[in-house]
């Protein structure tokens, strides 16, 4: 049963290898699937290319139906798995600061080591203004501290905040990404003359 560092089933030194591999896994899939490529990426702005929006759709509902298929079947202990802290305030600041550089660089921060890993140096520009953008939150940390703790709603999960079970969550998420990939392919053929 998982989680595997917790029950003691692999070592800590055994699950960073383990994450390591997976990391460079998922950053092979992200250049194989054309992730490194800022027009691919920027697509989803301008409507002409959806592919980043179906893929990262697709493994969010993967993932969630594995995790639900396992405690199901009693190989993990979904109240042992870590969920981040819903900070509400700084989640919505920083989406639209995150936002903003996806549409003004064309990456993401995963997509662009994967884009730098291959020699795009529009990737290693992007790196760098991540990096200061690091420092300058750090070093001014305690001015916007208050504004990163607001809206403290703990360890919380969407079902829980429904109000509803984790399996009805699934289904309505599965229903809407099949609504959402069917919007996608309309306006997608809608922008088809727009691909830079």
């Amino acid at each position: 049963m998982g989680p595997l560092v917790i029950y003691e089933v692999i070592s800590e030194n055994i699950n960073l290898l383990t994450a390591f591999i997976i990391g460079t896994a998922f950053g092979w899939v992200l250049e194989s699937s054309g992730f490194s490529s800022s027009r691919k990426l920027a697509g989803v702005f301008y409507g002409y290319d959806m592919v980043v929006l179906k893929v990262f759709f697709t493994a969010a509902v993967t993932g969630m139906l594995g995790l639900l298929f396992m405690s199901l079947f009693g190989w993990i202990d979904l109240s042992l798995v870590y969920v981040n802290p819903t900070f509400l305030t700084s989640a919505i600041a920083g989406g639209v600061v995150m936002g903003a550089g996806f549409i003004m660089g064309g990456f993401c921060p995963g997509t662009s080591f994967s884009a730098a890993a291959i020699g795009k140096i529009d990737a290693m520009v992007f790196i760098v203004g991540l990096f200061i953008g690091i420092g300058l939150f750090g070093a001014g940390y305690s001015i916007w501290q208050e504004l990163y703790l607001a809206a403290d709603m703990g360890h919380l999960k969407i079902s829980d905040s429904l109000g509803m079970s984790d399996g009805l969550f699934a289904l309505l998420l599965i229903l809407a990404a099949s609504a959402i990939f069917y919007f996608a392919e309309m306006v997608e053929r809608k922008f088809a003359s727009h691909r830079l």
